[in-house]
């Protein structure tokens, strides 16, 4: 290790790491490290009220990006009187320069159906649904094979709970949960207004809860391991660890298990190649941070969240190019529903191409800021609203590259 103060951990990947769903039952062994990870016949014995107070008590934040307390989620859900209700993990990983869900469900599969099935047993739902990004087709035998065995072991425990796995079409808008919603049910992936939420009104118009794959696997964890093993992982503000796709200008590309946290500074050290200048948290959608910024950035909820993409670029790299990589597979991606998102994605590429070649001003970068950020305030989901992040971050902190 380059620096002490970035941790590597364990939580997720390396206890258990196995497919095998033996594991998951009374006095199972798992055969990696030869400990037991008794878990679900333990959870269906607790109250369920109980179980969603340690979530709660966990100050586990959704590792998709967000960041909604996992634990308030469940509750929301469960107080409805519904008797039809739905649990859905979101494996539609879309964002660019993110991969490590992939990693996760190749790896651990057993832990995110586990986590969903407790989810299932908190708010009283019988029915639970993988959406897996299109591209992720190839894992459909394995997942089927290793779900085919756990609903054995749900059958062995007593419990009534199924999962199905729902193959998306390639849509970047779909890993919104509510166009996820549209796309499960046959529909076009465009975007519901909010109220009413998921867990009120989600899929088929039925309580729904819908979480990050990484974000099922920390349920699993905090119900084998406890509350207090969990917060010993982050800060006050970001419990846990976090998984990360680490892409771009490194020696280092892959995917890693790090606790939150950590100063941006720290994770340069260790991952970067000697000559980083940029470091854009989050994907496309995240935020991009200039090397005098590396040492006061932290990354988790109180700094800078992340779904955990985390590309990093060096000196060799024009920020402008890196910026039209970005608008152009928005405006690709965009399902046209809103006006912000359609017409705005086209008129930043059109503003900063025009710019480069001097057919307008630099000072024409200041009126392009104040459309992304009116986009921010009235596009009408994620997709068009976090254009602002990428293109305010690198415009703001790389100006000169966009003229020259």
């Amino acid at each position: 290790m380059s620096s002490q103060n970035l941790k590597k951990t364990d939580m997720i990947f390396g206890l258990c790491h196995t497919t095998d769903v033996e594991h998951l039952l009374p006095g199972g062994v798992c055969k990696t490290n030869e400990e037991k990870f008794v878990v679900l016949e333990e959870v269906i014995k607790k109250d369920p009220q109980d179980i969603i107070d340690d979530i709660i008590e966990s100050g586990l934040k959704g590792r998709g990006g967000a960041g909604f307390p996992t634990g308030l989620k469940w509750k929301f859900a469960s107080l409805s009187p519904e008797k039809e209700k739905y649990v859905i993990c979101n494996a539609d990983e879309g964002e660019p320069g993110t991969f490590k869900d992939r990693d996760i469900l190749l790896k651990v599969p057993a832990k995110v159906f586990a986590g969903m099935t407790m989810c299932g047993y908190c708010i009283n739902a019988k029915k639970g649904y993988l959406y897996l990004r299109g591209e992720y087709k190839f894992m459909l035998p394995e997942l089927r094979k290793v779900l085919d065995s756990f609903h054995e072991v749900i059958k062995k425990i007593g419990y009534d709970f199924h999962i199905d796995i729902l193959l998306g079409s390639g849509a970047y808008v779909c890993g919104e949960e509510t166009a996820l919603m549209e796309s499960m049910e046959g529909h076009r992936g465009e975007a519901r207004n909010k109220p009413p939420y998921p867990t009120v009104e989600g899929f088929r118009n039925k309580p729904t809860v819908i979480n990050n794959v990484e974000t099922f696997v920390n349920v699993t964890m905090i119900q084998k391991f406890g509350v207090a093993e969990f917060k010993k992982l982050g800060t006050q503000d970001s419990r846990g660890s976090k998984v990360f796709s680490v892409s771009g200008d490194t020696p280092k590309p892959g995917v890693y298990e790090l606790e939150l946290g950590m100063k941006l500074s720290d994770f340069v050290d260790e991952y970067g190649d000697g000559d980083t200048k940029a470091v854009q948290v989050g994907g496309a959608s995240g935020f991009c941070v200039p090397r005098k910024k590396f040492n006061e950035t932290i990354i988790g909820f109180e700094g800078i969240p992340t779904g955990g993409s985390m590309m990093l670029f060096n000196s060799s790299r024009s920020m402008y190019n890196v910026l039209t990589n970005y608008l152009e597979f928005f405006a690709e991606e965009s399902c046209g529903q809103c006006t912000p998102c359609r017409v705005g994605c086209q008129q930043l590429i059109r503003g900063i191409r025009a710019v480069k070649c001097g057919q307008k001003s630099p000072d024409y970068l200041d009126a392009l800021l104040k459309l992304t950020a009116s986009m921010k305030l009235t596009a009408k989901c994620g997709l068009g609203q976090s254009v602002a992040n990428s293109f305010s971050s690198i415009v703001s902190n790389f100006t000169e590259e966009m003229i020259y």
